[in-house]
């Protein structure tokens, strides 16, 4: 079966946004899931896709919502927790709710987006706990009557990503002298293009059914690497100062108490998990892997383009 129209959970956000542009250019049509329809119109400029206001957590308006659709793919996830938005929450009870909207509506496809070292048992953090459970949640009880594929990516960049793009205001922002806890934590950053590119080929790909897939990129970096590639990228020289574990740990006690948790005890926690493949399910669907110097530059030199303009336009007092 050709999949024609898929309802996507997450649809509006980094990833989302990207995956829904990239099934409209197969022809697929996607309704997205979104609290707020209205901030996000740009997308319905794609032919075929709808904006629908739902409440994820109610079944019976999923199982709605879910009818007339060949698949479902959930991309919903959160790096910090908030009030009312846990782990345990969105990643668990929520993947409970979706799976049952499935039964109920008849589908028989679902996508589902993990986190590489997520796991139940052995996860060094909560978000990677809570990851894992749901993840496991999805096959074996989607696994009863759909065909379940999820993925697993490292670190996720392109334009308008929170991570190169992150590091870059914080660089923009900051003194000579940078202090970066976890410096040595290694990741292999993943081109958001080649993610959803993945989640395009498996859709009706029965070779994909009941699989999971480690998502990386071509190369592995060490957390201090990639601060400092950034930093070069935007033309600010600024002096890594590596935090020792004790001073790593209390940063992330300070921050998580600030507005936005920038980095939080769990963020902590997840780093101590290096984010890399040892088998890249990029490479099994035959995708080749997009390196950070193919694309970086060119977001990060027209973000702060934009950035200028922007501040060029504001009344001076």
């Amino acid at each position: 079966m050709t999949s024609k129209r898929v309802c996507i959970l997450g649809g509006s956000g980094f990833v989302g946004q990207h995956l829904v542009a990239r099934l409209g250019n197969k022809g697929i049509s996607s309704r997205v899931i979104t609290r707020h329809p209205q901030r996000h119109r740009q997308l319905k400029v794609i032919p075929g896709t709808e904006l629908v206001k739902s409440n994820i957590f109610d079944r019976a308006a999923l199982s709605h919502q879910f009818q007339g659709c060949d698949a479902v793919i959930n991309l919903i996830g959160i790096l910090n927790e908030t009030t009312g938005q846990g782990f345990h929450r969105l990643h668990v009870e929520l993947v409970d709710v979706v799976v049952e909207a499935c039964r109920s509506a008849g589908i028989k496809r679902l996508l589902h987006m993990s986190a590489l070292n997520a796991s139940e048992a052995n996860g060094s953090s909560h978000y990677l706990r809570s990851k894992g459970e749901g993840e496991s949640w999805a096959h074996t009880r989607g696994g009863g009557f759909a065909a379940v594929t999820s993925f697993r990516p490292s670190v996720i960049f392109g334009p308008g990503d929170s991570f190169f793009n992150r590091f870059a205001g914080l660089l923009e922002r900051a003194p000579l002298l940078f202090p970066l806890a976890c410096a040595e934590s290694r990741f292999a950053p993943v081109y958001v293009g080649d993610v959803v590119e993945a989640f395009s080929q498996a859709l009706d790909d029965s070779r994909t059914f009941g699989n999971h897939y480690d998502l990386c990129g071509p190369r592995s970096f060490s957390l201090g690497e990639l601060v400092s590639y950034t930093a070069q990228t935007i033309g600010k020289r600024r002096i890594l100062m590596e935090l020792g574990d004790s001073a790593a740990r209390l940063q992330a006690r300070v921050m998580e108490k600030l507005p936005g948790k920038p980095f939080t005890m769990d963020n902590y926690l997840s780093l101590q998990s290096d984010s890399v493949c040892d088998e890249n399910g990029l490479e099994q669907l035959g995708i080749e892997p997009t390196d950070i110097e193919a694309v970086v530059p060119l977001y990060l030199a027209h973000q702060r383009q934009r950035d200028r303009l922007y501040q060029f336009r504001q009344p001076r007092g």
